[in-house]
């Protein structure tokens, strides 16, 4: 028995045998095959010494034993595999965050804050995120649903919006149905995130606090659609067609007191993204489609439609974008370039138009006193100025947003005599640095300090009055499980 396996050894190398003949090769592997000879010696007879100590009421024991342990392993085999909880798997974090705000004069722990208003200072973060997913298969053609939920801070609670333009009831933050047709292209459905920038939702996957500029109010939002992904070699697109973005269902808007206006046109947005190499991916991003117009209050009570005389309450919404990424070691960089216009959605009734730039540079180091630790300077540029302002993330009251900052300036809009439409929007800058320790793998600790500023003064202040700045200090854990 132990020449045949012998035998079968060297006729498994027969490669090597012929491509080598020295000698020297030759004594090599002989030498080798007798160092395998002795163990497999020895091994023998360390079984027949045991069976020799073994009484027959032993053997059978150990036998039953070994049965008992094999049934567990196929057992647990199977639930792996096919049971209710085979491809299951629940992940997630919490971020409370603490933020203080100059102009506002607020300062305090922001975690579950349930609240449909949007601003820079309370976006996405202070909230506890689910993501749940569960494959239905093993191997790369298997079927998947993923689920993330974020019951006070998600896409459900802050920006999704159904047929009447209601928001703020869901915990949904995203829903996706992925189904792969072969190794480069799959189907999908449901709700997901949308594709412009280099900006990510996730506050463990941020190496900032808050958001730039272009994520909050240039970047379109969620889509509700179905699409397909489609990748090879270098290349990664995307292509979906869905409602209009941060919309659940069609909407229906009144356009006057008897008749409404609905958008039948759906929205097609896509991505590519070309791997230029093991550290630089180069992306972009465009959306076409009809975005739903915003009533000025100005119009007064019991009026319909956008500037009150519009017939639609829908116009053409066009937006592109351009971003990159280098991601090596220790250093990540992105740069970003956006573009968008939305027709009649200005604060003077024209074409609102915007564009802008984020630029963000982090690096990690390990040191002695605190172990790993990081540090990020971000710079945000948006240009929201043409024809009053508005247009994209951009909603304006009484032709402000003095929350985040955007608009005409207050005393333009006070002393003009047709509703701010001779009045110019703001062109707005942020410049963000943040401080970063990973005491375990689990935990994040961040540290931030972010100022912006605009060319007007749109950042209402708490004694009522408008400034061209403002400054916003916060800390963040995060601890993801």
């Amino acid at each position: 028995m132990k020449k045949l396996l012998i035998s079968a050894l060297i006729a498994s190398l027969p490669g090597v045998a012929m491509a080598d003949s020295t000698q020297n090769e030759i004594a090599a592997l002989k030498a080798q095959l007798s160092a395998m000879q002795s163990k497999m010696e020895a091994l023998e007879k360390s079984v027949q010494d045991q069976q020799e100590a073994l009484s027959p009421d032993d053997a059978t024991q150990m036998k039953q034993q070994v049965a008992n342990q094999q049934m567990k392993v196929d057992s647990l085999q199977t639930a792996a595999t096919s049971g209710p909880l085979a491809g299951l798997s629940v992940t997630g974090y919490l971020d409370p965050s603490y933020l203080y705000n100059r102009n506002t004069g607020n300062a305090a722990f922001l975690f579950a804050n349930h609240s449909n208003a949007y601003t820079y200072d309370n976006s996405t973060f202070g909230d506890v995120y689910l993501d749940i997913k569960k494959t239905f298969g093993v191997g790369p053609l298997a079927p998947s649903a993923e689920i993330t939920i974020m019951p006070n801070r998600g896409n459900g609670s802050t920006l999704l919006q159904n047929q009447s333009g209601s928001t703020g009831n869901g915990i949904i933050n995203s829903a996706v149905i992925t189904y792969p047709l072969s190794d480069q292209t799959s189907l999908v459905a449901g709700l997901m995130p949308g594709f412009g920038g280099y900006e990510v939702q996730q506050s463990n996957q941020m190496v900032t606090l808050t958001h730039g500029l272009l994520y909050d109010f240039s970047d379109p939002g969620n889509y509700v659609g179905a699409g397909v992904n489609w990748s090879h070699d270098v290349w990664a697109t995307k292509l979906l067609i869905g409602n209009q973005q941060n919309h659940t269902s069609g909407d229906s808007t009144a356009t006057s007191a008897n008749s409404t206006s609905s958008n039948t046109t759906p929205t097609l947005t896509g991505r590519a993204d070309y791997t230029y190499s093991s550290a630089i991916d180069l992306g972009g991003s465009f959306n076409v489609g009809r975005q739903s117009l915003i009533t000025p209050t100005s119009c007064g009570t019991g009026t319909f439609g956008y500037q009150c005389t519009s017939t639609s309450a829908y116009s053409q919404f066009v937006f592109t974008e351009l971003d990159a990424t280098y991601n090596l070691n220790d250093v990540i960089l992105n740069a970003e370039l956006d573009y968008g216009q939305q027709q009649r959605a200005a604060l003077n009734g024209g074409t609102a138009a915007w564009y802008g730039a984020s630029l963000l540079a982090h690096e990690k180091w390990n040191t002695e006193s605190f172990g790993r630790m990081g540090a990020t300077l971000r710079y945000d540029y948006l240009n929201d100025s043409k024809n009053g302002g508005g247009g994209g993330g951009i909603a304006l009251t009484n032709g402000v947003d003095g929350a985040n900052g955007f608009g005409a300036d207050q005393v333009c809009y006070a002393n003009s005599t047709v509703n701010g439409a001779d009045c110019k929007g703001t062109s707005r800058q942020a410049l963000t640095a943040d401080l970063l320790f990973y005491p375990t793998d689990q935990v994040i600790l961040k540290f931030e300090a972010r100022y912006d500023w605009a060319d007007q003064s749109v950042f209402l202040t708490k004694g009522g009055s408008y400034t061209k700045s403002n400054i916003v200090l916060g800390t963040q854990v995060v601890y993801t499980f």
